[in-house]
């Protein structure tokens, strides 16, 4: 079970993890709970990692990264993919993965013996197993695993922006963007591995390091390229005497030559006989345009308006060259940064990945949904775990809804304690440092000196900006209340007193409050 955990740092994720992780950690609590609540309890930060525990053994660590902003294309995997049980694990452990995979099924039923189930879920090494590699029964199970396996990573919250498909593959892109219903997809399916499977046998398919333009010049009348796959990396089919020695040509040079394991030689003048029964099936399909871009085998590129509900678009794409690598290349330009591989193994991962490290796509990420050397539930929370970290939407709360799991006590968050000491002030030359501050009037240019050795308090003028006839009497001027200038409603006297009695003069001021008489011969003190 998955173990959603995120910091705000490096530092303070490994502190996390290492939290959850020791023996003063949740005791008590199981580990289904402990992801339920890490789940839904706690932020999502940028830095992250994804544990996975079992019932009670350590959590591992399946993945750690840093998010970013992630577009996500979602690729389905092609003939050759194909490995005994497929899907097993998942059907016995999730309900939505069986629910899907019966609905596929039942429409594909042909009343053939053994069933498409007997042969899907045939122990490895059995007779029913080895009807698997035949196209009568491969392609029906691939699509049936690839649908049942996008239905589940979709209840997770998993949404592509973009889908492309390989061969077979493309047919389930089609269906999960919305150009075909379930019923006409099964149809369509059903028709195409029937047909295929009732050409005659003697066909086969080399995969080749070589580029087209190395190849397509010795291809011989019975060949074709059946897929260019990668920078270095193509397919030929045709006929089986021929293919075989075309690759044996470029095995003697050097280069990695193998056979796949197929019954038919498809994409290649061997499927012409069947084109004209496959497209009366296709005509009679009903077809919408894709809810979510899908890109062309046929092209390369993204499907363009018209093109997909075209019958004779899935008749081409029988028989015409798969480029693979041109998808790729085209959901980049497309902005797809993130791919998962929807299908029972890697083999699009590896491809993606080879065409994203030619094109020097270093902020890409690819993940298999599954790989056939590992359990298919620990497969499939490592690659969902991978996209996580990474930055693509993962919704952990739906993975844990239906389990029983309760909220549980967590170690708190792991802060970062850092000391910040405070610096000391550097002297700037301002007056005020020195117990000056501004007198504040338009007529003064010289900074007085505060009457107090306290700091000055400065008394906001509640009435700056409103017209002087607003404002109360000692505000019309720009000074403060504690200040008086001639014409101050505040220094009014009666004119009577402003005069100097006789024979005084006024006296002169010698600091506050202080006043010096007039000391000139014949005049009294006080007179």
């Amino acid at each position: 079970m998955p173990w959603p955990v995120s910091a705000r740092s490096e530092q303070a994720l490994d502190a996390q993890l290492g939290r959850l992780t020791s023996t003063t950690g949740p005791t008590g609590a199981a580990p289904l709970d402990v992801g339920h609540s890490l789940a839904t309890g706690r932020a999502r930060f940028d830095h992250r990692a994804v544990l996975l525990a079992g019932p009670g053994g350590t959590p591992t660590e399946a993945a750690r990264g840093r998010a970013a902003v992630r577009s996500l294309a979602v690729l389905f995997s092609g003939q050759g993919s194909q490995r005994a049980a497929m899907g097993r694990g998942l059907y016995d452990r999730f309900p939505v993965f069986a629910d899907a995979l019966d609905a596929v099924l039942a429409r594909l039923g042909t009343g053939s013996t053994p069933s498409l189930r007997e042969v899907l879920f045939a122990k490895e090494g059995s007779e029913a197993a080895a009807l698997l590699d035949t196209t009568g029964y491969t392609q029906p199970a691939l699509f049936a695993v690839e649908i049942a396996l996008y239905r589940l990573v979709e209840s997770w919250g998993v949404r592509p922006d973009q889908v492309a498909g390989h061969s077979i593959g493309e047919i389930a892109a089609a269906h999960v963007a919305g150009v075909f219903s379930l019923e006409d997809a099964c149809a369509l399916v059903a028709a195409r591995a029937r047909l295929m499977q009732e050409l005659p046998a003697g066909g086969a398919m080399v995969a080749v390091q070589a580029t087209e333009t190395e190849v397509a010049p010795r291809l011989t009348g019975g060949l074709s390229v059946a897929a260019v796959n990668g920078p270095d990396s193509v397919v030929i089919a045709g006929r089986e005497e021929e293919a075989l020695a075309l690759a044996g040509e470029f095995a003697a040079e050097g280069r990695k030559t193998q056979r796949l394991p197929v019954s038919h030689a498809f994409h290649s003048p061997l499927m012409e006989p069947m084109l004209a029964g496959f497209r009366r099936v296709a005509e009679e399909l009903e077809y919408a345009e894709p809810r979510v871009p899908v890109v062309s085998n046929v092209t390369g590129a993204l499907a363009e308006p018209g093109q997909l509900t075209d019958p004779e678009y899935w008749v081409r794409h029988v028989r015409e060259t798969v480029r693979f690598a041109d998808g790729v290349r085209a959901l980049g330009r497309a902005g797809a940064n993130a791919f998962l591989e929807i299908g029972p193994g890697g083999v699009l991962t590896a491809l993606t990945q080879r065409v994203l490290d030619a094109d020097g796509r270093d902020d890409a990420v690819s993940f298999p949904a599954l790989r056939k050397d590992r359990d298919e539930e620990t497969a499939l929370l490592t690659a969902l775990a991978g996209l996580h970290v990474n930055g693509a939407r993962v919704d952990w709360t739906a993975w844990f809804a239906g389990t029983g799991a309760r909220r549980a006590e967590l170690p708190t968050y792991a802060f970062q304690h850092e000391r910040y000491w405070p610096r000391p002030a550097a002297l700037s030359g301002d007056v005020s440092t020195a117990g000056l501050i501004s007198a504040e009037h338009p007529c003064s240019a010289r900074p007085s000196r505060s009457p107090t050795p306290r700091a000055p308090v400065h008394q906001p003028d509640l009435h700056a900006g409103a017209p002087l006839a607003a404002r109360p009497p000692g505000r019309r001027h720009g000074h403060h209340a504690g200040h008086r200038l001639p014409g101050d409603g505040h220094s009014r006297r009666r004119p009577g007193r402003l005069r100097p009695r006789r024979g005084t003069r006024p006296r002169r001021a010698h600091g506050p409050g202080r006043e010096e008489p007039d000391r000139r011969p014949g005049h009294r003190r006080g007179s």
